[in-house]
């Protein structure tokens, strides 16, 4: 038995990278899986690759995030397929690599209304259910960039420092309901979370960076998180040591950072 048999566990960007390994992972230790993204054929491909013994526990419910006005309808569709829902591993999300001044304020909204209100707006639209159960968890794939900023990632870096704010103060409304929260900082991971950001102009960038090139494999990664939200720990960074060390010293000594981040390669 772990701490995910027989929850009823709705993932988003379940589709590919952290999302796919993630639900392997999900399932073999005993999840019924709601997986969302906007592919269903990437989806079905996801599903199609788990044993069959366990696609009866594995529902497709497609979302956009973009589309706020349709995430309560999501909800109850979610808490439809099992009869309830008991974890929410909100990981849905788009990236962005250009400068502030490049960037056209359009690409800085499409960033924000998918990471934060996305996110946020999925995250409210199931919040009745945890509160009328008196039960929930809820699980925020944000970034070491929501602790740090970074040149050439300032509309990604918005968006996750927001998430960052809202989920310390939910947390603090709902833990009296026995609903918890936990955020996930995942550093560099080897997905195609580059490939995808959008530029300045909100074209793709088709560009695999070397640090995620050489960061921690999805599959490594799915492990490493499951076990913090079985801990329920309320946050947990996940990467490589050049990660850690820049949040510690953005910590403790900012000016410092400050000095060494704006030489740093980040691309």
């Amino acid at each position: 038995m772990t701490y995910f048999s027989n929850k009823v566990v709705w993932l988003t960007g379940a589709s590919s990278g952290i999302g796919e390994a993630v639900a392997y992972e999900l399932v073999t230790q005993g999840a019924m899986l709601i997986m969302s993204s906007r592919r269903k054929e990437e989806l079905e491909r996801v599903k199609g690759n788990m044993d069959s013994t366990m696609h009866g526990r594995v529902k497709i419910l497609p979302l956009d995030l973009s589309k706020s006005e349709t995430l309560t309808l999501s909800a109850e569709a979610a808490v439809q397929l099992f009869g309830r829902v008991d974890i929410l591993i909100n990981n849905g999300g788009i990236s962005q690599r250009s400068l502030a001044r490049d960037t056209k304020l359009e690409v800085d909204r499409a960033v924000m209304e998918v990471d934060y209100f996305g996110t946020v707006g999925l995250t409210k639209a199931l919040l009745p259910h945890f509160l009328k159960r008196k039960y929930g968890h809820i699980v925020t794939v944000t970034s070491v960039i929501g602790k740090i900023g970074t040149p050439y990632r300032s509309g990604y870096a918005a968006a996750k420092h927001a998430l960052h704010g809202f989920f310390d103060s939910l947390r603090a409304e709902v833990w009296k309901d026995n609903i918890y929260v936990t955020l996930i900082l995942p550093g560099w991971i080897r997905t195609n979370v580059t490939l995808n950001a959008l530029t300045g102009d909100g074209s793709k960038l088709n560009e695999m960076d070397h640090s995620t090139d050489a960061g921690l494999k999805p599959g490594d990664l799915a492990k490493k998180m499951l076990r913090a939200i079985a801990a329920r720990k309320r946050e947990v960074y996940i990467g490589g040591m050049k990660e850690w060390l820049a949040i510690t010293v953005k910590r403790f000594t900012p000016g410092l950072f400050a000095k060494i981040i704006r030489k740093a390669k980040v691309r």
